[in-house]
């Protein structure tokens, strides 16, 4: 009687502890994403990477600063949650060249390590570069503060 009691006691503490987990999955996540060079440009192979999460699914923006070429804005895109996995999928677009951009990892605790690739066009031909980063949420406590339904 004692094993079922205990067995149960396990089973019912694994229910409730799930949505809380999927909970502090809510948050801006903020880290570093570091790309291979490209023949045609001296951009900065690190650059900060910012994603927000909301439930399964969100946003996620990263500069892009072409020295050489000028080029300048934001890589923007979306992101998924499946289970402990994450997928981003985005692009970014000038005058003189564009990318599409897909990366994905494992979520371990509060951060997750990220790898994917980047399929650049510039002057009519195509370049990929590899890229690899993590990202990080603030620990639970400094997290907002949920509110509670009105009873």
């Amino acid at each position: 009687m004692l094993k079922r009691s205990m067995g149960l006691a396990a089973i019912v503490s694994v229910i409730f502890a799930v949505p809380a987990w999927a909970q502090v999955r809510d948050a801006d996540y903020r880290g570093t994403l570091v790309c291979g060079k490209l023949p045609f440009a001296q951009d900065p192979a690190r650059t900060a990477i910012t994603v927000q999460i909301t439930g399964n699914e969100g946003s996620y923006e990263r500069p892009v600063q072409l020295m050489r070429q000028g080029g300048k804005g934001a890589e923007k895109g979306a992101a998924k949650v499946d289970g402990d996995k994450i997928t981003l999928a985005g692009s970014w677009k000038d005058e003189k060249s564009s990318y599409e951009a897909s990366y994905s990892g494992t979520f371990v605790r509060r951060s997750a390590k990220l790898t994917g690739t980047q399929t650049w066009s510039y002057e009519g031909k195509s370049y990929k570069r590899e890229c690899s980063g993590a990202i990080k949420r603030p620990l639970a406590a400094f997290l907002p503060k949920q509110k509670k339904p009105a009873q």
